[in-house]
């Protein structure tokens, strides 16, 4: 995992949490939870739904406690942060909110407790997908995190400037070069506006392994990232390259930001907040959670989104089937392994997923639900417009190789990603360098060379 900051930051903020994980000391009624705040001072969602849980637990349990200890940080920082807390006893939380983009190294750190024997006797657990449900199981087969929503990716595009550039308002892109040849056409007929945005590089951090190429890769057939039957990683594939040729070919026929832009950390608040709300650009392949920035209560109030905005499934590399690609994520709670409350925390974890309480998070969030009983939920089915085109896309999802060594793999990922977006490297230099780093991070026995 890339850290974000420099080292000092980090290493104080370090200090920082150790004093405010230990301010309540190990009082056996109060229990710690750590999350993510985020860095957009406007979005408070997970603030405003835990002060509710808040009350909820507290008096549904007298004389117990529940003490915030939100994390204010971007996403990358965000994880260094909850595993410095969760090194030790003292500064460890009893509840996280893990991302499944991490926790199977996390897992393999030991930070973790196993939930089985609560999940064993929960009623709710049989409501849950099955790839839910495998998205925070280890691989010694023990799940370690209960999850509480996932999301999908697609292609938005402003009907608007689709107009002026001659485009359909009900545009389906078979290819990966329709989607090039819809964002030449606004190129040409719309001078100023950013036709496409595809994160790339390390500023957009997992954003652009995951949303960006992987979204790529997954289309062009039998080239995923890691053979699990062979339990190999997979170096010199055709569908790699292909995906950063896909890349390349955006920023060199300048199709997308200005790679300064494109690069920047704060890149998917610019896409959300303010290039596509002002009408900046025409198309951004992004995920399910978008709309709840532009509601009346989001973070970017945005009035006309719903009839501006149109939706449209991003496509495989030659139209094969199934037609239609996504990628899926998402978050989990999980317990501390050096909590001394685990039976306390699990509590909580049955409070935040009530049915009640599961809809109210999944509706506030923008999540696309997880569990069978929320999907058929009236309030999550009108939550927003979009929501049933997205939950459509969970059938041909894919999900990231739940592998504790992913995140390094994601790292070299993303500057390959930079590598062509800047023209450092060719396609096929970036590539080498990927197929190099990958044999240094899993060794030659664990890379497969096609």
């Amino acid at each position: 995992m890339r850290p974000t900051r420099p080292v000092l930051l980090v290493a104080l903020s370090a200090l920082a949490l150790t004093s405010c994980g230990s301010g309540s000391g190990d009082d056996p009624d109060t229990v710690k939870v750590a999350y993510q705040r985020s860095t957009d001072n406007k979005v408070r969602i997970m603030d405003a739904y835990l002060a509710g849980i808040k009350k909820q637990f507290e008096r549904t349990y007298q004389g117990k406690k529940l003490r915030l200890l939100p994390v204010q940080a971007s996403q990358d920082d965000y994880y260094t942060k909850i595993q410095q807390m969760m090194r030790s006893p003292k500064t460890a939380p009893d509840l996280v909110r893990e991302d499944t983009f991490l926790i199977n190294a996390d897992i393999k750190s030991g930070y973790l407790r196993p939930l089985d024997d609560k999940l064993a006797a929960w009623k709710h657990w049989d409501r849950f997908a099955a790839s839910a449900k495998a998205s925070a199981r280890a691989e010694d087969g023990r799940t370690y995190g209960v999850p509480d929503g996932t999301d999908t990716r697609g292609l938005w595009f402003n009907k608007e400037l689709f107009a002026r550039a001659g485009l359909p308002a009900d545009w389906r892109p078979r290819t990966w070069n329709d989607v090039l040849d819809a964002a030449r056409a606004v190129k040409r007929a719309v001078p100023g506006v950013i036709p496409l945005n595809v994160y790339t590089g390390k500023g957009a951090g997992e954003g652009a392994a995951m949303q960006g190429f992987e979204m790529l890769l997954y289309g062009t057939g039998a080239d995923p990232l890691y053979d699990p039957a062979a339990k190999k990683w997979r170096a010199g594939t055709t569908g790699f390259r292909d995906s950063l040729e896909f890349v390349r070919t955006v920023f060199a026929e300048k199709l997308g930001p200005q790679p300064s832009d494109a690069l920047d950390p704060n890149v998917s608040t610019r896409v959300a907040g303010e290039w596509i709300p002002e009408g900046k650009l025409a198309i951004a392949l992004d995920g399910s959670w978008l709309g709840k920035y532009w509601q009346p209560d989001g973070s970017r109030p945005w009035p006309q989104w719903s009839r501006v905005m149109g939706r449209a499934a991003f496509p495989t590399q030659d139209g094969r089937d199934p037609g239609r690609v996504s990628l899926s994520g998402g978050w989990t709670w999980s317990i501390s392994a050096r909590s001394t409350k685990a039976d306390l925390a699990w509590q909580l974890v049955e409070l935040l997923q009530s049915p009640e309480n599961a809809t109210d998070w999944t509706v506030r969030d923008g999540q696309i639900a997880v569990r069978d009983d929320v999907a058929a939920n009236d309030r999550y089915r009108s939550s927003m417009p979009g929501v049933e085109f997205f939950t459509g896309l969970v059938k041909n999802t894919h999900y990231r190789p739940a592998l504790p060594v992913y995140p390094q793999v994601s790292s070299a990922i993303q500057e390959a990603m930079e590598s062509v977006t800047t023209g450092d490297a060719s396609t096929e230099r970036a590539a080498r360098r990927y197929d190099e780093r990958l044999r240094s991070i899993a060794g030659a026995d664990g890379v497969k060379a096609s």
